[in-house]
């Protein structure tokens, strides 16, 4: 039975638009404070502020929390955040915090819970904060940071009065043992520093995926929900922000539990959930949240402005110019398979280990026979098998796990085994996950174990490997995005919209933030690609003819060329998308993007001979003369760019739920992958109009549809309506447009490359609903009844139309 959803968050609580702001030691509350006269007039309704809890001296994202109790004192404290909050209520804007719940800093140093628990042991206050598996340590928790195996840089150790220190690393000394010659004194502590290679199969704390450096912390105890959560609820009682961004709830051990208890102790306060739903998932109806944090709309976004046939016909130009490796995979669903067998038996394979030995334990001591006599391997087998075979993050407890380690996954597992009966893991394994032999304490530890270790192999396994293996789209490889069927449909698109606005009309929406790999305005010019495939195709083979000094295999770096033709594709488009492009920037972000691959080299095994090779290429091809070529197509399709970025960003900001606008994407705004998408932004100072006047057609959309949603709150908000509008005509698939609350006309253009090869828009009209309709991004111009889609495109290839009040209206 499905739980009864919780009420909705009260509408006067709810953001009308949140502005992201990313904070770092050199933009802190200071400089936010100093840029609010100029968001205010923006019309957003509040600011999103990047985690503002204490973090590892100089981060530049916040996310390595180290203690929960302070306000970071880079960013200017306690004091700084109340001072920026009376400055944004001065100017009518409320904030929105991200927190992070799921984990903390590796660093003792920093890190004084975590100090206490290497200090003190089990035995510690402390240690029920952190997910350790004191046992397989054998009584130590492994502390993965020495540059090579123990014996080799003993040298390196030394005692320093009651602490240990390893260059920059600094541990407490158990009481007693300062004395002790070293080998037995690092015997004698509640730690043992170990070579960082055995993070991949030793580790016995839970991590935040396969960073070691980020410690899971196990909020689902009370006492540690109170102490990790007192400062930022008093801050929100106390009326110094507003509202809450949680950063990857599926990492926790029961997201529903937290959910719940995070709902009461904030009274209900508009909450949005960093949540990546696969595609046709849909968000537990019981999470007493506001919705999403936006990727699912993002996909469906950028979905409505990719040509379905284009993508084929450019994914087979992908295969004839890369040849793809046949082991890593033919297709995106064989590429994320084989991604995810490498993750799991590498990059998580001590995740993979603890959770073999617990689901060992349950079946040695099972008092049903069913589970007796299974060998650990061949339950790491089922195990492993079942993993890569889920195709969403996590199962939950509100709904059916089912539905998620489905009977079809585990047709497919069981052919991993020879013997029958050794295939019977399967079932085993698969009845543990859904609660069918018991529901002691270890039934419920592996069934949460499982889920953990699920969200974390999905993460690495698609976004953080999948995505730089299979990219005919680069604009595809996005957060929450399926690149295995980039499009979507305006009948899809509209059946999305009207869900949201059903179910999670609060929800958030997003199109640009601080970890999507490419910016929106990126992304729209990737997309014109699959309207023009034939000439991309025709482009790549010029500069191919140039640049390619190669065989199409792996290089060891001899030459200008490309290491490899799948780089060559990727650096293309990369190019391509960004437009003028800056070498050092590009260079960057495509080392990220081999490592990240890891089919030549990878963060942990660097292969410079391969990385050189990809240096000379940026600076000889993609940003030498031969980019040029690149930079030309651009250029001669940039009224399609400028088609596909005006349409995204107003889309984006009339769409069901509250728009969130990543810093400087109210401008057009290229950006790669972060740390990229994180530079700091040039605010204008208060009283200087710089971006409100002529920061370009992109920002005067921005601003005339935010001042509309502060204007028709009524048009927007939760008892709002979204209706679908059908243009009529030879070129009515061009035109997507809908109607909000019968009071605001959104109308974009798509495909305009298309449409203007078919003729243009040859008589298509757009039957309005009744009333006079008034242009906002045009002043002066009013329409009725069926308006020519041509004239109400002429100046824009965008329109928003606002109905004028009557007396009968009124």
């Amino acid at each position: 039975m499905t739980p009864e959803r919780p009420g909705p968050v009260s509408p006067s609580a709810v953001p009308s638009a949140t502005y992201r702001l990313q904070l770092q030691p050199s933009f802190p509350f200071k400089a936010a404070a100093a840029a609010v006269p100029y968001l205010a007039s923006l019309g957003v309704s509040h600011l999103h502020l990047s985690p503002v809890l204490e973090a590892v001296p100089g981060s530049q994202h916040g996310y390595d929390v180290v203690d929960h109790a302070r306000v970071r004192a880079e960013l200017g404290g306690e004091e700084g955040l109340r001072a920026l909050s009376r400055t944004a209520r001065e100017h009518g804007l409320g904030l929105v915090v991200d927190i992070v719940p799921n984990h903390m800093a590796m660093s003792p140093r920093h890190n004084h819970a975590l100090w206490e628990v290497l200090r003190e042991g089990p035995g510690s206050p402390y240690a029920r904060w952190f997910d350790v598996a004191w046992e397989a340590g054998g009584g130590q928790l492994l502390v993965p940071v020495l540059g090579a195996p123990v014996g080799e840089v003993l040298g390196d150790l030394r005692v320093d009065g009651d602490v240990l220190r390893y260059h920059e690393h600094a541990f407490p000394l158990r009481e007693g043992t300062a004395d002790l010659p070293l080998p037995r004194l690092l015997d004698a502590q509640w730690y043992r520093p170990v070579w960082w290679r055995l993070a991949r199969t030793e580790l016995n704390y839970r991590r935040f995926f396969s960073i070691s450096e980020l410690i899971g912390v196990r909020v689902e105890d009370p006492e540690v929900f109170e102490a990790t959560h007192g400062t930022v609820l008093r801050l929100l009682h106390e009326g110094v922000i507003d509202g809450l961004r949680v950063d990857h709830p599926d990492g926790l051990a029961d997201p529903d539990a937290y959910l719940e208890r995070l709902h009461r102790a904030s009274g209900g306060r508009w909450t949005v959930v960093e949540k990546i739903l696969a595609d046709g998932e849909q968000l537990p109806a019981a999470w007493p949240v506001a919705g999403t944090t936006g990727y699912d709309a993002l996909r469906h976004v950028d979905g409505l402005f990719t040509d379905p046939a284009g993508y084929g016909q450019l994914l087979d130009g992908y295969r004839r110019f890369t040849a793809p490796r046949a082991d890593l995979g033919g297709d995106w669903a064989a590429t994320v398979r084989r991604a995810a067998y490498e993750v799991l038996t590498h990059e998580l394979a001590t995740e993979l280990d603890r959770l073999t030995r617990v689901a060992h334990r349950l079946c040695a001591t099972a008092p049903d026979p069913a589970l007796r006599d299974r060998a650990p391997w061949a339950l790491r087998t089922a195990l492993r098998e079942l993993l890569v075979r889920l195709e969403v993050y996590r199962p939950y407890t509100s709904v059916d796990a089912a539905t998620v380690v489905t009977e079809e996954a585990a047709a497919e597992a069981r052919l991993a085994f020879t013997v029958p009966e050794e295939a019977g893991a399967v079932d085993v394994v698969r009845g543990l996950v859904l609660g069918r032999y018991g529901d002691g304490p270890e039934h419920v530890e592996f069934r949460t174990r499982f889920a953990q270790t699920a969200s974390a192999l999905r993460a690495k396994s698609v976004e953080d490997t999948a995505f730089y293996r299979w990219v005919p789209l680069l604009s595809a490889t996005e957060v929450g995005g399926d690149p295995g069927r980039p499009a979507v449909s305006p009948q899809e698109f509209h059946a999305y919209c009207a869900r949201v606005q059903r179910d999670w009309p609060a929800t958030g929406t997003v199109v640009s933030t601080h970890d999507t790999k490419r910016s929106a305005d990126v992304r729209a010019a990737l997309a014109v690609l699959t309207q023009c495939p034939e000439r991309w195709s025709d482009v790549l083979t010029e500069v191919t003819e140039v640049t390619d000094s190669t065989d199409g295999t792996a290089a060891t770096g001899t030459g200008e060329g490309p290491p490899d033709r799948q780089l060559a594709w990727a650096a293309w488009q990369t190019v391509f998308g960004l437009g003028p492009a800056d070498g050092e920037r590009v260079r960057e972000a495509l080392l990220k993007h081999v490592r990240e691959a890891g089919t030549y080299t990878s963060w942990t095994e660097q292969e410079p001979s391969y990385e050189e090779a990809v240096a000379r290429f940026v600076a000889a091809g993609p940003c030498g003369a031969p980019g040029g070529r690149v930079a030309a197509l651009r250029e001669a399709l940039a009224p399609h760019v400028r088609a596909n970025v005006l349409g995204i960003g107003l889309v984006h900001l009339t769409m069901p739920g509250v728009p969130d606008l990543y810093q400087g994407t109210e401008r057009e705004y290229r950006a790669l992958v972060d740390p990229d998408n994180r530079r700091a932004v040039d605010f204008p100072a208060a009283g200087d109009e710089g971006w409100a006047g002529g920061a370009g057609e992109k920002a005067a959309v921005t601003r005339a549809a935010l001042a509309l949603r502060a204007r028709r709150p009524d048009a927007f908000g939760g008892a709002a309506t979204y209706e679908p509008l059908p243009a009529e005509g030879p070129a009515a698939a061009h035109c997507a447009a809908f109607v909000r609350s019968g009071r605001v006309v959104t109308a974009v253009t798509r495909l305009s490359l298309r449409l203007a090869e078919a003729g243009g828009w040859r008589g298509t009209t757009l039957p309005l609903p009744p009333g006079r309709w008034a242009d906002t991004l045009t002043p002066g111009r009013e329409f009725t009844g069926h308006a020519r889609v041509e004239d109400l495109l002429a100046n824009t290839p965008v329109a928003l139309l606002e109905r004028m009040e009557t007396a009968e209206t009124t």
